[in-house]
């Protein structure tokens, strides 16, 4: 009879939150939405982006890589794009490029438009303009190599704006929803050495410094209440893998899981503040595969827990804020680097030749900065390049713990440090030799740029919210 009783309750609470997630106003449901998918998996043997260490192009996959893009559209007729990649990241011409023939078929404000990355380290090496690859000088590539590489990134480009042009002749009647859950297998890299994480874990042992283990969801459902598109978030690093095999690492198992046990909806990742944080332990298809199904679980007991509903408007807010470059090389500098040999060596060269020729460096770099509001109270930032966890805890201190803070957006060009991190140095207070730029260091108020940018978008939004519409 108690088992019975209990499972009569459990019956009616799941009613509870179904119920909960379907009764809306009139007002809830005049959001629209589009959704697309289209595989960009390489079907030639490309490099793999993201690691010195690999020797030779990709040997095959273990699932298929994509570009997904989802289109809402507020009761007023405005929209906003997201576009979400298994990919290391886009180089900035790449993006620019992709936004401006969004703008110019679409009539899409720059601002509204949010390109991401999940960072994998088993995705595509991209074309550059300005140096051939997206992080020129850690891969030994041939000119056939970067042919092939041009050819590929060229077509992802038409990829990328054929599948928004999709997703935007798909709108269709939906709520939208948001909610947050928990998952804690990222651990900051800085603080912890990886060969100990499981041992300290199995021993009960609080991991050092600080994290981010929320996970942001947004759900997008049908007039009928089923799930359309999920959308999620995390900060940590796609690096459980360093195979030559194409996968999107734990994002891109975690989208398989998702589509799975939802087959008629589409899962998006983007990629949090993850720039100082590993999935540890790591180096195995096993572990990869486990954290997907933990990152999957997340979204999945938020989706059956009561969502917020969020009302059909939009905010929208972009601008570019140049970071100063405290500290460029010096030709002696480069003469020292080059002796390192392996990527630093090919870097000072490159730099050497550019002296040398009478080149001078850039002072500065065209820093994206995002901020989106959905509903009347969802905040939704995004920032570019790999940004450090600093930044999601400072926004998230300053405007409210579900505030949503993405990076690896619009491009990705170098390290983002907090002011800690700039002080304490190491890699992830720039890491220029990897990526290229001719910089030995950001000037020291870059937490400030960062942080004043996005207080001012913020504000602006906040602003255009009170003033009266037509």
């Amino acid at each position: 009879m108690k088992l019975r009783q209990c499972f009569g309750i459990f019956i009616v609470l799941a009613g509870l939150v179904a119920m909960n997630n379907r009764l809306l106003t009139a007002e809830q449901t005049m959001w629209k939405a589009g959704i697309a998918k289209t595989e960009i998996t390489p079907t030639q043997p490309l490099w793999l982006a993201g690691y010195a260490s690999r020797t030779h192009p990709a040997e095959g996959k273990l699932h298929s890589l994509w570009i997904k893009a989802l289109v809402l559209e507020s009761a007023d007729g405005q929209q906003v794009v997201l576009v979400t990649s298994d990919l290391l990241g886009l180089p900035r011409d790449m993006s620019e490029r992709i936004c401006t023939e969004l703008q110019k078929r679409y009539s899409l404000e720059r601002a509204r438009i949010m390109l991401t990355s999940s960072h994998t380290h088993c995705g595509p090496v991209l074309w550059e303009e300005s140096s051939g690859a997206h992080l020129p000088d850690i891969y030994p590539l041939d000119e056939k190599q970067l042919s092939s590489i041009k050819a590929y990134s060229l077509a992802l480009e038409k990829t990328i704006v054929a599948t928004v042009a999709q997703a935007l002749s798909d709108l269709k009647p939906v709520t939208v929803w948001r909610g947050q859950g928990s998952s804690a297998f990222a651990v900051n890299r800085r603080n912890n050495n990886q060969n100990q994480v499981a041992q300290l874990r199995a021993c009960g042992e609080t991991l050092k410094g600080p994290v981010d283990h929320s996970v942001p969801v947004l759900a997008v459902r049908n007039a009928d209440g089923k799930i359309r598109a999920v959308i999620f978030g995390y900060a940590c690093h796609g690096t459980t893998l360093d195979s030559y095999q194409w996968c999107g690492d734990y994002a891109g198992f975690a989208q398989i899981n998702l589509e799975s046990s939802y087959p008629d909806a589409v899962a998006l990742f983007w990629q949090g503040c993850g720039a100082d944080q590993n999935p540890l332990p790591r180096r195995s298809v096993a572990l990869c595969q486990r954290y997907g199904a933990m990152l999957a679980s997340a979204v999945e007991e938020v989706l059956h827990q009561p969502m917020k509903p969020l009302t059909p408007q939009l905010g929208t807010a972009f601008e570019q804020v140049d970071l100063e470059i405290g500290e460029v090389p010096t030709y002696t500098d480069l003469q020292a680097a080059a002796s390192k040999g392996g990527y630093q060596e090919h870097w000072a060269k490159r730099l050497m030749k550019q002296l040398e020729e009478n080149k001078t460096f850039d002072k500065s770099y065209p820093y994206p900065v995002q901020v989106w509001k959905l509903g009347a109270e969802q905040l939704w930032i995004s920032l570019g390049s790999e940004v450090v966890v600093d930044y999601a805890n400072i926004f998230k201190s300053k405007y409210g713990n579900s505030t949503w803070v993405t990076s690896y957006a619009n491009s990705v060009m170098a390290y983002i440090p907090s002011h800690r991190v700039w002080e304490e140095g190491g890699y992830e207070a720039g890491a220029f030799e990897a990526y290229g730029l001719a910089a030995k260091r950001w000037a020291p108020d870059i937490e400030e740029k960062v942080t004043t940018s996005v207080d001012r978008l913020v504000g602006k939004l906040a602003l255009d919210q009170l003033k009266p519409t037509n």
